[in-house]
């Protein structure tokens, strides 16, 4: 049985009322149906384009870093992922690839809550995310945690699903604010230190590895 758990907020937050409007209602975007739209017409392939998302998140064209947040963000609205790996920009009319250094968001804001969505032994807490491009979802089954170690030193690179095939890796600060909600659960025969999101455990790392080191 794992042990009595006290459900925490990072910077003290408990209460529903401390919860940012972002954070708060359904966490998926709206989507375009386009019912009763004429049939689409053949896209455009551009070919490789000269835009590159860096590993903090910036967007550069033709090497100079795109300034305007709403035009990244427009960008973002578009941007989709291959099943070979390759990142693309596509309308309706047109497509073309992009280059990726890391992950296409980053993580920016954590907000924890308390919810209904917890059953049994699992914590009732929401753990939801805020990337620079202002899209929010929270952690759960459409929307993983996922980390990944260094095989050398187990530093670990932490990133959250936010739409399929594209994450966002989330930044230090924020996946600080995460470990401190860490919890341990025996997993396989083994300590696992990880957190709780919508009922769902996700895995940081074992814990004899983090005392490892820490020391």
């Amino acid at each position: 049985m794992p042990p009595e758990r006290r459900n925490k907020a990072p910077n003290g937050g408990t209460r529903e009322g401390t919860v940012p409007e972002w954070a708060r209602g359904p966490t998926q975007g709206s989507t375009l149906t386009g019912k009763g739209s004429p049939p689409p017409r053949p896209k455009h392939d551009c070919g490789d384009l000269d835009m590159r998302i860096a590993r903090d998140g910036t967007w550069f064209y033709k090497g100079s870093p795109i300034g305007r947040k709403e035009l990244v963000c427009l960008f973002a609205s578009v941007l989709k992922r291959e099943p070979d790996g390759s990142y693309l920009l596509e309308t309706p009319v047109e497509r073309g690839r992009i280059t990726v250094e890391d992950a296409p968001f980053v993580a920016v804001e954590m907000v924890w809550r308390h919810c209904d969505c917890g059953t049994g032994l699992a914590p009732q807490q929401c753990l939801t995310f805020r990337t620079n491009c202002d899209e929010v979802v929270t952690a759960g089954r459409k929307h993983p945690i996922r980390i990944q170690l260094d095989r050398r030193t187990r530093e670990p690179r932490p990133y959250v699903t936010i739409r399929p095939g594209l994450e966002a890796k989330i930044n230090r600060a924020v996946f600080y604010e995460m470990v401190a909600l860490a919890v341990t659960e025996r997993m396989d025969g083994r300590e696992i230190m990880g957190v709780w999101s919508e009922g769902v455990f996700f895995p940081i790392d074992e814990v004899t590895a983090l005392d490892m080191a820490a020391e």
